[in-house]
């Protein structure tokens, strides 16, 4: 059953203390990094710190309606911890659960610090430690503590707020306004027509979830999205369940599943007309006969230019095929009282707005960076490997890949930061810098995430960049990632130790 820890459980009564890493955030990445150290480098203190008063991240925060991974779960679970059971998409209740039965596991509760948000780290190259202004939420309390190693586990995005659009009149319709981000407990949607804005993952889950109790559900996307029918259950885990042990399956479908999201970003790559067609022909299979998927369904982007949605078991395409919802491919002109005008002329009458229009990302938590008393801000860094900063000194983050589970990107940073550390105490080094070679002045940069989606060009002015060249270019090669950050050495000459 699931249930949310308490910041009373998890309290240690030492409160906040000096470590060798201090990690931020106790989301899937925080906890992923925290359980790593705990494998590989049990010498080494650390403490969690995070800004909200559950762990969880993401799926503590959420609380829409069939909020559910949009990532197969044998890829988005930890590698040291296979996920079990044949269900592949799962809900939000049954991940946080793993989450929270992870931390249990690996004895994290004393070392996490719930409410306690970073405001800022000062690196001092004289002491070689970062000194980290923190935040206890519950009481505006500011509190101290040193640490030798950051580590970034914040996400990509704001937790307090998502983005949403700008919509004239929208104050002026007189039903319920809801931002998925912040979804009330107490609203039913039981015989309400109900406008969905947004054409993105958490629109495609909603849309069939609201449709089973709504008179009506209308999903109104100003462009379209791919969208994938893959089944909840892997058919693999299931012919394998009571066959060979659990722990032999999970490794058997993730194996099959890395190959296979490796092979469809490759196909999108070279013949992206081939997986529009498979797309479009998977879609079509599940809508009536007459249905005009390419309206709905088919973006003038190819596939993986931006993340593909997927909708388990048709959910969506079902919805749409029993007359429960419908999607509309047009722009809005303004909020009426009813509903929405288009600008097309169209009136969509509703009792309520859900507006899934999207994240706005936020960095590192929007923590402010001072090395030597010289302000850095990540948006000026290259990003190293994909996990460090150009100039910031004992920091790494964990970003997980666009094109597959977030988990497998994230695993391997935390594997390769334990390799670091490792070579660190060997040779006795104190501190490690990304540092940029003479050469990087000329380089035509670009962001870290090559999407055209909404939330990243948005962002852009926001983000660090990433280089045309090894190890400053970012990797979406899963296998090739294994090599470079679990088996080559971690001596590199982009790297200063000293």
């Amino acid at each position: 059953m699931t249930h949310r820890m308490s910041a009373q459980r998890l309290w240690h009564p030492r409160g906040v203390a000096d470590v060798d890493v201090l990690i931020i955030g106790a989301g899937l990445s925080g906890i992923g990094a925290a359980c790593h150290l705990t494998r590989e480098r049990s010498e080494t203190t650390y403490l969690i710190v995070e800004a909200r008063d559950a762990l969880g991240g993401t799926w503590d925060l959420f609380r829409y309606p069939g909020v559910r991974s949009d990532s197969d779960m044998f890829t988005y679970g930890y590698s040291f911890r296979p996920w079990p059971g044949p269900r592949s998409i799962a809900s939000g209740d049954a991940i946080l659960s793993y989450l929270q039965d992870t931390a249990q596991k690996y004895d994290l509760h004393g070392h996490i610090r719930l409410g306690h948000r970073v405001i800022s780290a000062a690196w001092s190259s004289t002491q070689a430690q970062w000194t980290v202004q923190i935040e206890q939420t519950a009481t505006d309390e500011m509190l101290r503590m040193t640490a030798r190693f950051l580590w970034g586990n914040t996400g990509y995005y704001r937790y307090d707020h998502g983005h949403t659009a700008d919509i004239p009149g929208l104050d002026q319709f007189a039903g319920d306004t809801i931002h998925p981000q912040h979804w009330p407990t107490d609203f039913d949607p039981t015989g309400k027509r109900i406008v969905v804005i947004g054409s993105g993952a958490t629109a495609i889950t909603l849309v069939p979830e609201l449709a089973r109790s709504a008179e009506h559900v209308t999903m109104l996307q100003r462009t379209p999205s791919y969208v994938a029918s893959l089944p909840a259950n892997d058919p693999l885990a299931q012919r394998l369940d009571g066959r060979v042990p659990s722990v032999v399956a999970s490794k058997i479908v993730r194996a099959q599943n890395i190959v296979t999201a490796q092979a469809t970003y490759r196909l999108s790559r070279a013949s992206p007309k081939l997986l529009k067609k498979i797309l479009r022909d998977n879609a079509a299979k599940h809508l009536p006969q007459d249905y005009d998927v390419q309206e709905a369904f088919e973006p003038a982007y190819d596939p993986w230019d931006q993340r593909l949605c997927v909708t388990p078991d048709h959910q969506l395409f079902d919805a749409i095929s029993t007359g429960n919802a419908e999607v509309i491919t047009s722009t809005i002109d303004k909020g009426v009282p009813d509903g929405v005008r288009l600008h097309d002329g169209r009136r969509i009458e509703a009792d309520a707005i859900v507006t899934a229009t999207g994240l706005e990302v936020l960095v590192l938590g929007g923590i402010t960076f001072t090395v030597d008393d010289t302000p850095v801000d990540p948006a000026d860094c290259l990003l190293y490997r994909g996990m460090m900063l150009s100039g910031l000194p004992n920091l790494a983050m964990s970003l997980g890949y666009t094109v597959a589970s977030w988990t497998l990107e994230s695993d391997l940073t935390a594997a390769h930061v334990c390799r670091l550390l490792a070579h660190m105490d060997r040779h006795g080094y104190r501190s490690v810098t990304p540092t940029l070679p003479p050469a990087a002045a000329q380089w035509d940069l670009a962001p870290p995430i090559d999407y055209s989606s909404g939330y990243i060009v948005r962002a852009r002015a926001k983000l660090p960049s990433q280089g045309p060249v090894e190890p400053w270019r970012v990797s979406k090669r899963y296998l090739h990632d294994v090599l470079r950050l679990r088996v080559r050495s971690v001596s590199d000459p982009a790297l200063r130790f000293t």
